[in-house]
């Protein structure tokens, strides 16, 4: 079972080097990505310096093109499993494992953490939480299926989402996007709680 994770990064080299230990610590058996987003700063350096593979994109293209390219870097290297993580140090690398959990099972093809399925220590502005209130009730009334956090980047996907994605990956607002479009094509995801923490960078 190959495991991918990739951060799409953009001018992140405060917190590079520490998001790629502790996915080190906790999930020593998975490859580590990182898309350098055009950043204007040393992201790409310490993230080499880190350990991790590197992409460094040509000029800024967005999370949407980002995450594309390391859906279809995976794709080619024929991974079964890829991780999405931030690379501000939002994401907690120590639930990986239990984002991947369903899709080795075969419960499901993609797996949200969540923010908000049980109590949590993170804490949004109000006007970000009510735009996420109302992408929750609008991606759930398009799909049928009941979605607590629509904006949440820390995902994993199976092999055949990974194809998918490698061809078709939506550039404005994608966490939102990909959940309807992944719906319709009827592939399975689920929610599952997890923390998150303030920017570290």
């Amino acid at each position: 079972m190959r495991i991918l994770v990739i951060i799409p990064a953009y001018n992140e080299e405060a917190t590079i080097k520490s998001v790629i230990r502790r996915i080190n610590l906790k999930m020593p058996q998975a490859d580590i990505l990182v898309v350098n987003d055009g950043s204007k700063d040393n992201t790409s350096l310490e993230a080499r310096r880190s350990g991790a593979k590197v992409i460094d994109l040509p000029y800024n293209l967005g999370i949407g093109g980002a995450m594309q390219t390391g859906y279809i870097y995976a794709k080619e290297n024929n991974y079964d499993i890829a991780v999405q993580v931030d690379g501000d140090g939002q994401h907690d690398p120590s639930y990986i494992k239990d984002l991947i959990k369903p899709i080795l099972n075969d419960d499901a093809d993609v797996v949200v953490g969540s923010r908000y399925i049980s109590k949590s220590n993170y804490r949004s502005s109000v006007l970000r939480r009510i735009g996420m209130i109302f992408f929750s009730f609008l991606v759930s009334t398009l799909t049928n299926q009941k979605f607590k956090d629509t904006t949440s980047g820390f995902r994993a996907v199976n092999k055949d989402v990974i194809n998918y994605f490698s061809g078709r990956y939506p550039v404005d607002y994608p966490e939102v996007d990909v959940l309807v479009r992944l719906k319709k094509r009827n592939f399975r995801i689920t929610e599952l709680p997890v923390e998150m923490h303030e920017r570290q960078g």
